[in-house]
């Protein structure tokens, strides 16, 4: 059961990175707009007759358009790239007579905790948990030449 729920927060969690941050899209959507108002009222006012004025105005409108697009586009690149893997969770559960054997983290699991499942070896007595932990990857290590 919670490895099933685990498995439903992790696509969640990476559906989620895949996508660009609502807060975002809207400020740069708002900026696009501003962008595209400064890029109208240039050309307006280059017909009224201020050239100066119209090329400030279609110079800010332009730089602004172009950082909101490089900005969506390089969002949507580092989002792509964010990737969440998690560890496993492992249970060490050892028996009196030295039997050992380590599963899967289960729900419920704690340490010192008897279980009712009889020892292979043994299977008079009762096992216990020993441990819990999660398996760290290492990393693979690369060698500048």
């Amino acid at each position: 059961m919670r490895m099933k729920n685990m498995t439903q927060n992790q696509t969640q969690s990476t559906s989620a990175n895949k996508k660009i941050s609502t807060y975002l899209t809207m400020i740069v959507l708002i900026v696009m707009a501003l962008a595209v108002t400064a890029l109208l009222i240039a050309v307006e006012t280059y017909f009224v007759g201020d050239q100066l004025a119209a090329g400030v105005l279609a110079g800010i409108g332009l730089i602004a358009l172009m950082l909101s697009v490089f900005l969506l586009y390089q969002s949507k690149l580092q989002s792509a790239q964010v990737k969440i893997e998690v560890p496993k969770v492992m249970t060490t559960i050892e028996c009196k007579c030295g039997g050992k054997t380590v599963r899967e983290f289960q729900r419920g699991d704690y340490v010192y905790k008897e279980l009712d499942v009889p020892c292979q070896k043994c299977p008079t007595t009762k096992q216990m948990i020993t441990a819990i932990y999660r398996e760290i990857k290492e990393k693979e290590k690369t060698f500048n030449v």
